[in-house]
Order: structure tokens, then C-alpha cells, then sequence
């Protein structure tokens, strides 16, 4: 089932992926708008998905928990595949708005598929394939913006149906394969009180340190989501990069993270365990991230990056940690609180950091690498935390 669900995520992340390089012409061509007044509207864009995961996220984390992991996926990944359809033949500006939102509602692959982890893997090895299931998507991500770029050469409403037809294919293969992995014994009813990230988070109160390990896990995120907020427009004044620049130093960035998480993840926690393997890299992404922000030259900004994509192994650890301590029959329910502290620095962190480095690079002297120290003083007080947790125990 592992590799249905890791499946599931690469189309899935492939299918976001496709569609990048052509949303702003799309989005350009339904409101007449210039690049620059555009703009602002994939912010609200995103601002929509983004609020439509926080608030879905535990609810489809506990519906898991109560019906099975099969179920939920099928129907995300199909509700996927109509919006996608939706979008590509959106006549106005209005129809990307329900399109997003839709997505943000639907998008339950990641929480899904990590709680398939938690069913049927031993609890000393979730690390090592949480750190596959981020590969996955990390690969797609990497895929699908070639993709989208080629296809995008035919229209901008092309490579929307393309997602569309990878996201029916990725249903289909699931329907056929994957098998329910939450047996009937462990499920538990549906409760409106647990399915909201304050009560995800409320329950996880119940697990000795769990709260101390999800606040170091959304200073993690806060580093995590600084890099794709702020990436093009650093490079940009510092080095005055293209966009085929910026295309492949991402590029880069993202085959860092295929090696990170595919790779190192399962041999540092055989190693030094799962608390180390988070602290060696809340506290490399950390000097990484110092690296970026004082980088006066290309060459010393790719000098920082194979020590800031070891951020990549903090994720896959953290969450081991987690699910060791958390029953079997509310491991949906922490995917779904995990889920909702990513979606809520996704609203937060592009609008914080996009606007902490309109200020500092106006300042004089400018320092248009502000958000990146503030991301690494961010990592940094997430190791000084964990450093501190008592690791939870088995469930």
C-alpha cells in the first residue's frame, strides 16, 4: 500500500506542479489585468486555498479515523480531478476562486497517505517512510513545473486538463490497488469537536510533550514555507536573476530535498533516532538559512544549500515522534492537526515575509535577505525547544 500512497502524492504534487508556470497568464487573461496588478490576485488565490486546508484539513483527518484511509483519498483525489476540469474552463475570474477553494477543501493526499504510514509501519521505522512520502511530492514538484511549462506552449488552460487526466489516472490506480489499511476494530466515531485544528490540537494536550514537539514543528514550518515565499524575489535584487535562473536553482533546491528525505532521513534515525535527527536539522537548516540571507555572490548562496535542504530531515522525524505516542485510531486525527499548523503558516508566512523584505530591502542599506535570518531565528528557537522535550512514549 506504501507505494499506491506515494504514488498518489507524486501525481498529485506533479498535477499542482503542472499548473505554476501558467497561472499567471491565466489569471491575467480572465481579469485584464498587468503582471503587476495580477499579482495580487494569486495572493488571494492562494490566501483561499490555504484557509480552505486549515479548516478541512482535521475534518478529513477524523473522517479517516471513522470510515478508513481508501475512502477518503478516492474521494479527494476525485473531487481533485473535477476541479481541475473546472478550472481549465473557468469563463471568468470568479470560477479560479471556486476552483481553489474546492482544491483547498479536498486536498487531503498528504494527511491521507502519511496516516496509511502510521497504520502498518512499525513505529522505529514512520520516519524513514514519512521522509519517501515527502520525496514523492517533492519530486513531483520538481516534474511538474517542466511539464506545465511545455505544455503551457498550447494555451494556459492546457496543462489544467493535463493535471486533470494525471489526478483521474491516480484514482483509478488507487481503486484497483490500494487496499484499506485502518482496520474496522480501530476506528472511532466522528466528532465535530476533534475535527478542527484547535481540537485536533486540543486532543494532542492528552500526550506527555506532544504539545512542545508541534510547536517546534510550526517553527520548522516557518522556516519551511520562508524559502518558496521569498526565493525569486532575494535572487532577483540581489543577483538579478532570470526566470530560467530561478527555474533552475529551484530545481536545484528540490533535488536536495528528494535526497534529503528519500535518502538521509532513514539513515539518521537508524542512527542517532528520530529527536537528533530533528535537532541536526532544525539546527543545519538554521546555518543554511544564514548562509542565504548573507550570500553576496551565487556562489556562496549554492555553498549554503546542502546544508539548508538538511531541514528536510526535521519533518519525517517530528512526525514520527508524533505518531509513536498517538493511537492507532487517531492517527488521522494528528495528520489533521500536523496538517492544520502547515496550512495556517501558508496563509501567514507569504504575507509576512514577502512583506519583511519590501521593508528591509527599502531600508539603507538594503538587506534583502531579512526573512531568510528571520526563518533561521525561527529554526533555531525550535531546536532550543526540542532540545528541552521529553520525546513522548509509546501509545
Amino acid at each position: 500500500m506504501l507505494p499506491v500512497a506515494a504514488m498518489a502524492l507524486f501525481i498529485d504534487s506533479m498535477g499542482i506542479g503542472i499548473i505554476i508556470p501558467v497561472a499567471p497568464t491565466l489569471i491575467m487573461e480572465l481579469s485584464g489585468l498587468s503582471i503587476a496588478e495580477a499579482a495580487p490576485i494569486a495572493g488571494w488565490l492562494t490566501l483561499s486555498y490555504a484557509l480552505m486546508q486549515f479548516v478541512f484539513s482535521p475534518i478529513l483527518g477524523n473522517l479517516s479515523d471513522r470510515y478508513g484511509r481508501k475512502p477518503i483519498l478516492l474521494a479527494s483525489l476525485a473531487a481533485l480531478a473535477i476541479d481541475y476540469v473546472l478550472i481549465g474552463l473557468a469563463p471568468t475570474l470568479a470560477w479560479l476562486f471556486v476552483g481553489r477553494i474546492i482544491a483547498g477543501i479536498a486536498g487531503a493526499t498528504f494527511a491521507t497517505a502519511n496516516a496509511v504510514v502510521a497504520d502498518i509501519i512499525p513505529p522505529e521505522k514512520r520516519a524513514k517512510y514519512f521522509g519517501f512520502n515527502g520525496a514523492a511530492w517533492g519530486l513531483g514538484f520538481v516534474i511538474g513545473p517542466v511539464i506545465g511549462g511545455l505544455l503551457g506552449q498550447y494555451g494556459p488552460r492546457v496543462p489544467f486538463f493535463a493535471a486533470a487526466a494525471f489526478t483521474a489516472v491516480n484514482f483509478f490506480i488507487a481503486l484497483a490497488v490500494m487496499r484499506e489499511t485502518l482496520p474496522p476494530a480501530d476506528r472511532r466515531e466522528f466528532s465535530a469537536r476533534r475535527a478542527n485544528a484547535l481540537g485536533a490540537l486540543q486532543s494532542m494536550r492528552r500526550i506527555p510533550g506532544a504539545m512542545r514537539v508541534l510547536f517546534v514543528l510550526l517553527m520548522y514550518q516557518i522556516g519551511h514555507d520562508t524559502l518558496p515565499s521569498t526565493w525569486v524575489w532575494v535572487t532577483m535584487a540581489k543577483f538579478g536573476w532570470t526566470e530560467r535562473d530561478i527555474g533552475l536553482s529551484l530545481a536545484v533546491l528540490g533535488f536536495g530535498t528528494i535526497i534529503v528525505q528519500g535518502g538521509l532521513v532513514g539513515l539518521f534515525t537508524k542512527r542517532i533516532g528520530e529527536h537528533r535527527t530533528a535537532l541536526l536539522g532544525l539546527a543545519c537548516g538554521a546555518i543554511g538559512f544564514v548562509g542565504y540571507a548573507f550570500a553576496t555572490t551565487p556562489t556562496m548562496l549554492f555553498a549554503s544549500v546542502p546544508l539548508a535542504c538538511l531541514i528536510g530531515l526535521t519533518m519525517p522525524a517530528l512526525r514520527a515522534i508524533l505518531s509513536r505516542a498517538t493511537p492507532a485510531n487517531a492517527q488521522g486525527e494528528l495528520q489533521g492537526a500536523i496538517a492544520g499548523i502547515v496550512s495556517f503558516t501558508a496563509v501567514v508566512i507569504p504575507f509576512t515575509m514577502t512583506h519583511l523584505f519590501s521593508w528591509a530591502t527599502a531600508t539603507h542599506p538594503p538587506f534583502p535577505g531579512a526573512s531568510f535570518l528571520a526563518a533561521a531565528v525561527a529554526l533555531a528557537v525550535g531546536a532550543a525547544v526540542l532540545v528541552r522535550v521529553r520525546v513522548p512514549g509509546r501509545a
